[in-house]
C-alpha cells in the first residue's frame, strides 16, 4: 500500500488588491474541498472518483471560476470546458462549449466512461448529456453579478488597450492601471480562477481533472488549455497534473504533459520536474500546476504572483495557500 495525496487549485494570478474577505472566502473553500477529499481518501475511494468529487464542489461555488461563476463570453453569456484523467490507462474524457450542463467534469468523466471518445463540445456535447441523464440548468444559473460587473471592466479594458480613438484619459483607464497582465488584460478583470485537482490513492493510482469557464470578454466558440489532455490535464502511471493561467502559453508548451514527459526521460522526481517546465517551458507566459506522484509526493509550481492552491498528504501535512 502507497500514501495518498492530494492537491487542488483555484488558478493562477491573483489581483494584488484582492479584498482580504474574497482571500478568506478562498482559503476556506479550497480547505472545504481539501477535506472532503481527505475524507473519501481515508475511506478508500479511487483517486478519480476523489477527482470528480472535489471539483464538482468548486464548480457548483460561485467563488471560483468553473460551473456557477463561470467567466462571461463577449455576448455575456457563458461556455465551460472540462477535463479529466485516469493515469492508470491514461483513459481521458473532456468538454467544451457547455452551456447548461451544472457541473461539467461530470459530464467529462461520461465522455470517458461511457462514449466510445475522449472529447466532445458545444451541441454534441450538450446532446449526450441529455442522452446520459445529467443535471441540466438554464444558462442563467451559471452568471453572477460580479462577473457582469467584470465583463463591463473588461470591454472597458479592450476599448482603452485597442481602440486608439481613445485617450487614456476617459472613463475606464484606471482599470487596466495594474502592471499585471494575462492573456492582454490586467490581472484585475482577467478572472482566472480555473479550477483543478489532482490525487493519488494508496494503490498509487494518479488522476487529474481541470474545469473552467475560460477567459472574460472571450469569443464564443473560444477553447482554452483546460479541456486539452496532455495541455491543461494529464495523468500517467507516474503522476497527475492539473495547470491553469494563461491557456495559450499553457497550450503551446503541452504543460501538464511536459511534466510527466521529464520524469519519464529524465528520471527525475517530481519536484525537479515541476520546477524544470515552469522555467523552460512557458516562454513570456504565466501559468501554474499541481501535481502528485505514485509515491505520494505532491508540489504546486507557478511563475507568476500567486496561485490559489491547497494539498494534503497522509502524512498528516496540509497547507492552503495564495501568495509566492
Amino acid at each position: 500500500m502507497g500514501r495518498w495525496a492530494i492537491a487542488v487549485h483555484g488558478g493562477a494570478g491573483i489581483d494584488p488588491n484582492l479584498p482580504v474577505e474574497r482571500q478568506e472566502q478562498a482559503k476556506q473553500l479550497l480547505t472545504r474541498c481539501l477535506n472532503l477529499g481527505i475524507a473519501a481518501l481515508r475511506s478508500n475511494v479511487s483517486a478519480i472518483d476523489v477527482v470528480e468529487l472535489v471539483i464538482r464542489e468548486l464548480e457548483t461555488d460561485p467563488l471560483f471560476n468553473s460551473g456557477r461563476g463561470s467567466a462571461l463570453t463577449e455576448q455575456g453569456t457563458v461556455e465551460m470546458e472540462a477535463s479529466i484523467m485516469d493515469g492508470t490507462k491514461r483513459r481521458c474524457g473532456a468538454v467544451s462549449g457547455i452551456t447548461t450542463v451544472k457541473n461539467p467534469i461530470s459530464l467529462a468523466r461520461l465522455v470517458m466512461d461511457k462514449s466510445p471518445h475522449s472529447y466532445l463540445a458545444f451541441s454534441g456535447a450538450e446532446e449526450f448529456a441529455r442522452k446520459q441523464g445529467v443535471e441540466i440548468v438554464d444558462n442563467d444559473y451559471f452568471v453572477t453579478d460580479d462577473n457582469v460587473g467584470m465583463l463591463k471592466l473588461a470591454k472597458e479594458a479592450n476599448s482603452i488597450l485597442f481602440d486608439y480613438r481613445i485617450p487614456l484619459g476617459c472613463a475606464g483607464a484606471a482599470v487596466t492601471d495594474s502592471p499585471i497582465v494575462m492573456n492582454g488584460l490586467p490581472i484585475s478583470i482577467y478572472a482566472p480562477e480555473t479550477v483543478g485537482c489532482v490525487v493519488v490513492d494508496r494503490e498509487g493510482r494518479c488522476a487529474a481533472g481541470t474545469s473552467t469557464g475560460g477567459l472574460m470578454n472571450k469569443m464564443m466558440g473560444r477553447i482554452g488549455d483546460s479541456p486539452l489532455i496532455g495541455a491543461g490535464t494529464y495523468a500517467s502511471e507516474l503522476c497527475g497534473v492539473s495547470c491553469t493561467g494563461e491557456g495559450e502559453a499553457i497550450i503551446r508548451s503541452t504543460l501538464a504533459r511536459d511534466v510527466s514527459a521529464v520524469m519519464e526521460y529524465k528520471g527525475v522526481g517530481l519536484q525537479e520536474a515541476v520546477d524544470y517546465v515552469i522555467k523552460h517551458r512557458l516562454d513570456e507566459g504565466f501559468a501554474g500546476l499541481i501535481a502528485v506522484s505514485n509515491k505520494g509526493e505532491v508540489v504546486c509550481g507557478f511563475n507568476c504572483n500567486g496561485m490559489f492552491r491547497g494539498c494534503a498528504t497522509e502524512d498528516g501535512f496540509m497547507e492552503v495557500a495564495m501568495w509566492e
